[in-house]
């Protein structure tokens, strides 16, 4: 059976997908490094890489191995982090998938993590509800931030819930201050998120809803990109409240909150079944509920 070392070389060259350069990450030539994956291809009996003059990706069997080998990795940090705690420390990575939306709220966890663990590394990534699913699955992630509608119920617990407000330039809003209706939103020139994103989904139900057909002049696959042309004064865009407070304070535009009808998501932290549950995620856990 393959060692630790050996696993840790399979995920390197999933990291890098290029033998030279995840030989280079792991310290040793690269002759060396194909041998030892050669060697583990043996030990199984099967192909793990699939092969040409360069690398070429994993073969269906080597796509398993690689799952099992980021479990088995998974499991000896765990073990490592349990160590540690003894000795009063807790270092290590967590890498976290987030909605786009529900950056600003991980920005506010990922703070009070690093208050209480200052050796703790964390990583977000902006990622769809999907991918975090798949991510999840393939233990390319340790948790994420993602929609509750879209997300595992039995490893699913709900933190809050997001609202819509209106942003528009001054001089396109139905009013200075107070609320705007979703048919009058619709009305306007409209730069959205595009259409795989989940939040752009959530929009386009509750103008079919209302039998509105918005005037998207403008598509971009995050919010940034919506932001700038609000302040460019070339349209309006609809985002959750927690991104307009964080991101947006132009003077030359205006926030109304969406009503008629007022929706809401659901936004939950989802974390892959894992026994025991390992230090850095339980700390994760109590920085989340400290942010609310």
């Amino acid at each position: 059976m393959s060692d630790i070392r050996d696993l840790k070389l399979l995920l390197s060259l999933a990291r890098h997908k290029h033998f030279s350069r995840a030989a280079e990450e792991c310290g040793i030539s690269q002759p060396a490094f194909s041998a030892r994956i050669r060697k583990m291809e043996d030990e199984f009996s099967i192909p793990l890489v699939r092969r040409g003059n360069k690398f070429l990706g994993f073969t269906r069997e080597g796509e398993v191995v690689l799952k099992w080998a980021r479990r088995l990795l998974s499991d000896a940090e765990g073990m490592r982090q349990e160590i540690g705690i003894l000795r009063n420390t807790l270092r290590g990575k967590l890498v976290v998938g987030t909605v786009p939306t529900a950056l600003p709220f991980a920005a506010i966890v990922s703070s009070q993590l690093r208050k209480t663990h200052p050796d703790l590394s964390l990583e977000l990534q902006s990622l769809s509800s999907r991918q975090i699913e798949l991510r999840l699955n393939d233990y390319t992630l340790d948790t994420g931030l993602t929609y509750v509608q879209e997300a595992d119920p039995e490893h699913t617990e709900t933190l809050y819930n997001e609202s819509y407000v209106l942003i528009v330039p001054a001089h396109m809003a139905p009013r200075p201050t107070g609320q705007a209706r979703w048919s009058e939103a619709a009305e306007l020139p409209l730069c959205l998120l595009t259409p795989d994103m989940r939040n752009r989904q959530f929009v386009d139900e509750i103008f079919q809803q209302i039998g509105a057909e918005p005037n998207i002049v403008m598509e971009a696959n995050g919010f940034t990109a919506l932001l700038a042309q609000v302040v460019s004064g070339n349209a309006a865009t609809i985002a959750p409240k927690g991104v307009a407070e964080t991101y947006f304070s132009a003077q030359t535009a205006t926030r109304l909150d969406l009503v008629e009808p007022f929706r809401t998501q659901a936004i939950g932290l989802t974390i892959r079944e894992q026994q025991p549950e390992t230090p850095i995620i339980k700390a994760f856990r109590r920085a989340v509920q400290k942010s609310l």
